[in-house]
């Protein structure tokens, strides 16, 4: 990691803005978070208002539109969970490597608490009765941070080998089927209890997402490098690990479980070109989203461009938009369903699994163009919220601030 007369020098020529002492961010970093928490909040409003009949990757029903709606959220995880890694790196400025170890375990139990109490009951669900209790993405990062926290102490090397033997050989063990509760834990998405009363389904398995994470973290190496080195490193990256997709997609023999295959048109050939295996995120997923996304890191390294900062703003509290987002979502789906129905029973029940995160009324959801707009009243009222508090964060250094 870059030491602090490192920083110094950098500071010198413009690659950092001025911040305090202690907390140096680093903007392409903040920016390319924030625009995938945008994003994300794009993906979730459809799931909580947008018409459920019609699954957005099911190529037999879907519109162009539907397919892109989903398709561009889907850079959403794997940056996250590799900016997180990113972020645990660059926070050795300021910890020492036993004291990041602490934080990193703390705030991985933390999250796997908020994502099976809170954020479950008075975000997801509002319900307490857990007849359905997804594992979702608070529960797989959490446990990435935790692993993470081990793995701090390794050499980087050993680190980076972890990351990149889990990311790229994991597509090894598609042809492992069982329903053992630690299997599906671990890579295969599935019930880890299901009884009458009560259901817990695994959507995000520990692998790879583990991986992306240690590999984020390698990542943050480079800020310690010079500018010019930096930019080299991303730009051959990126089109290194665009070209591997490209690549190994044409030729259908590793990296997704399901093969594209040729449709009805050329323009939905292409769909099935770029559809690949999010549960659990295939190599080819991840070579897809995280190939452009070392290339935008790239193009904004020297500077963001005016139009994208204010997506910083939300790329400093990711932790804190994710968890005000999704209640507030949901809260204009209770509203709307009230004003529709008179009733709101369906926003409070458990849904299926086929309908999560909500149980729909019947003929429920809006056409695109109504959940584009919901989505970006969403995004314009976490602005100020989350601007607020990125404030706070900055001029304060109260431990429990580092936990949202």
């Amino acid at each position: 990691m870059a030491t602090l007369a490192a920083t110094r020098d950098k500071l010198a020529v413009g690659e950092f803005r001025a911040q305090p002492v202690g907390r140096v961010r680093i903007e392409a970093v903040d920016a390319l978070r924030g625009i995938v928490m945008i994003l994300m909040a794009l993906d979730h409003t459809r799931d909580f208002l947008g018409v459920t009949s019609i699954s957005p990757t099911d190529l037999a029903h879907t519109t162009i539109a539907l397919f892109f709606t989903r398709w561009v959220t889907h850079y959403c995880a794997p940056v996250f969970f590799l900016l997180t890694g990113t972020g645990a790196c660059l926070a050795l400025e300021r910890k020492t490597k036993p004291e990041l170890s602490q934080f990193l375990f703390t705030r991985g139990l933390w999250l796997i608490f908020l994502e099976l109490t809170l954020f479950r009951c008075l975000g997801l669900q509002f319900n307490f009765d857990y007849q359905l209790t997804v594992l979702n993405v608070l529960w797989a990062l959490g446990w990435a941070m935790i692993v993470l926290s081990v793995l701090v102490h390794l050499p980087l090397r050993a680190t980076t080998a972890f990351a990149v033997v889990m990311v790229v050989g994991h597509n090894l063990l598609d042809s492992i089927r069982s329903s053992n509760a630690l299997w599906s834990i671990l890579h295969s998405p599935n019930f880890v209890l299901k009884t009458p009363e009560h259901a817990v389904f695994v959507a995000y398995p520990l692998i790879p997402w583990v991986g992306v994470t240690a590999l984020g973290y390698s990542l943050g190496q480079i800020y310690a490098w010079t500018g010019q080195r930096r930019r080299a490193f991303l730009l051959w990256s990126g089109v290194v690990l665009t070209a591997a997709f490209v690549l190994l997609r044409s030729i259908n023999l590793y990296g997704d479980p399901a093969p594209w295959l040729p449709q009805k048109s050329a323009l939905f050939s292409a769909l099935s070109f770029l559809n690949t295996t999010k549960y659990p995120p295939s190599l080819l997923f991840l070579l897809m989203t995280l190939g452009p996304a070392m290339l935008f890191l790239r193009a904004v390294d020297s500077r963001v461009p005016k139009l994208l900062r204010p997506s910083s703003v939300f790329g400093k509290v990711p932790m804190y938009y994710y968890l005000l987002h999704i209640p507030i979502i949901h809260l204009i789906a209770v509203a709307v369903c009230y004003s529709r129905y008179g009733h709101v029973h369906w926003m409070m029940e458990s849904p299926s699994l086929g309908q999560f995160p909500i149980t729909c009324p019947p003929g429920w959801g809006f056409p695109l163009p109504i959940i584009y707009g919901i989505w970006l009243c969403v995004v314009l009222a976490l602005y100020p919220l989350c601007r607020w508090f990125a404030t706070i964060k900055q001029r304060r250094s109260d431990p429990w601030l580092s936990y949202l």
